[in-house]
């Protein structure tokens, strides 16, 4: 990676507004979906911006099309955990025929699978109706300051030149902390030593003949194993998720693993390491559907029906919060005095060549984490009179093993919908979210049907 470079000075420049709102939220994903309904339904005037033309994150951008995190297996018997603002969207995808049944993985949780179309649609309709507006297109760059050192503006590129947004709150749901690394506040990222979860390029299969194919996603691994011992491929890690979508022909292939030439995990962050690994995912995906055409029986005409927009980046920067969850809260299935909901999924470490899950007690616990209100809010030591900031989703306060398990859709609508709330209700309060009565957050949560874990 190129490191030092020359520099040129910008001619001062003046910057027009484009609005003035309550809640600022920004990216799209569950979180910010979540988020700035949440903060619309409780009567704020709310501005979601997202760098693409649809909604989802992730889940649609980099083609994940599969919530996690939904359900917990709580006591043996495996429940839907996460509610309120995610129910809302599931109504959607459902009503456009657009969401499957839950799925089991590796005989313990549920997953369950989508249509990316349905998604896109169904966030759409979601935010429209709770009269959130939408900036699409819209690449975060900047921020300003009041004089009391509160954030004034997020500084936005978009096809109509530079744009300033002013809001009394502001959501970071960018996934990469954006908004919170160019204010200033300080961020993590990985775990002690630096290195951060192996990101994934996802495609998609299409013309599978799902009844040879049957129950492929038992047999494939071992016929991975086979391939490779006979030095016929190669495969960049094992824990292959191959499965089918809404429709039994096409088929979600997660198996490809993104590192830079020293084996160290592709940096959603750095723009170099971004660019390689985009190449890299689609070398690997041409060769592994050729594994899949010449080894996997229902197969043998599949094509690539899409590759994602982008890479699935798990990990980069996380907030430095007031509570920060660990991978032992999670394990443990730890309380919280200022919790805000739940989060049901294992810690699932994206290592180099492969994927190591580690659960709570399974079924002798009751298989969720309580997610404080804390991990959603910077330090007080360290904002530096930030105090109208929020986070929500993969970038929120969390250890790198309490992130392996977090930073799912389930947890990110749940934290989402925390967060919009909060902004919402200090507004209405004339405080700060940081101060902010927690119980009055929680009786609100519960109201608009949110799942506390009580």
């Amino acid at each position: 990676m190129t490191t030092t470079r020359e520099a040129i000075r910008e001619p001062e420049r003046t910057t027009p507004v484009f609005g003035e709102f309550d809640v600022v939220v920004l990216g799209g994903g569950p979180a910010g979906i979540a988020a700035a309904v949440a903060a619309a339904q409780n009567a704020a005037r709310v501005l979601l911006i997202e760098r693409y033309g649809f909604l989802g994150g992730m889940g649609t951008a980099a083609g994940v099309t599969n919530f996690c995190g939904l359900h917990a297996n709580v006591f043996g018997e495996i429940q839907q955990v996460v509610h309120g603002v995610a129910d809302q969207l599931l109504e959607r995808m459902r009503a456009l025929d657009g969401l499957n049944e839950p799925h089991l993985i590796l005989g313990k949780i549920w997953a369950q699978a989508y249509d990316m179309s349905a998604l896109k649609c169904a966030a759409d309709q979601l935010l429209l109706a709770s009269r959130a507006q939408i900036l699409f297109h819209a690449l975060a760059v900047g921020v300003t300051r009041r004089d009391d050192g509160a954030l004034e503006s997020l500084l936005v590129e978009t096809k109509s030149g530079r744009l300033a947004v002013r809001a009394s709150v502001f959501i970071d749901c960018s996934g990469d902390g954006d908004l919170m690394h160019r204010a200033g506040l300080p961020m993590e990222k990985g775990d002690d030593e630096g290195h951060l979860l192996y990101p994934t390029l996802m495609f998609r299969v299409g013309n599978v003949d799902a009844k040879r194919a049957g129950e492929a996603w038992h047999s494939i691994p071992a016929l991975m194993d086979e391939a490779e011992a006979r030095g016929e491929f190669r495969f960049p890690r094992r824990g292959a998720i191959v499965r089918p979508q809404r429709h039994a022909y096409e088929w979600r292939v997660n198996v490809t693993q993104l590192k830079n030439q020293d084996g160290s995990a592709t940096d959603g962050t750095i723009a170099e390491s971004l660019s390689a690994g985009e190449l890299e995912g689609r070398r690997q995906i041409v060769d592994y559907l050729r594994f899949l055409r010449a080894r996997v029986p229902g197969f043998e005409a599949a094509y690539a029906l899409d590759i994602a927009p982008q890479l699935g980046i798990r990990e980069t920067r996380r907030l430095i919060g007031e509570a920060v969850l660990s991978g032992e809260d999670v394990l443990a299935c730890a309380d919280f005095e200022d919790a805000i909901g739940v989060n049901g999924w294992p810690l699932e470490k994206h290592v180099a060549g492969d994927v190591k899950w580690f659960w709570p007690d399974i079924p002798g616990s009751r298989g969720f984490n309580q997610l404080p209100y804390g991990m959603l809010v910077p330090r007080q030591a360290h904002s530096n009179g930030i105090d109208n900031v929020l986070a929500a989703g993969r970038c929120a306060s969390m250890t790198h093993d309490g992130h392996a398990a977090a930073r799912v859709s389930g947890a990110c609508f749940v934290m989402g919908q925390a967060a919009g709330t909060a902004a919402a209700l200090a507004l209405k309060n004339s405080c700060s979210p940081r101060s902010l009565a927690v119980d009055q957050l929680q009786r609100v949560l519960i109201d608009q049907g949110a799942y506390l874990g009580r």
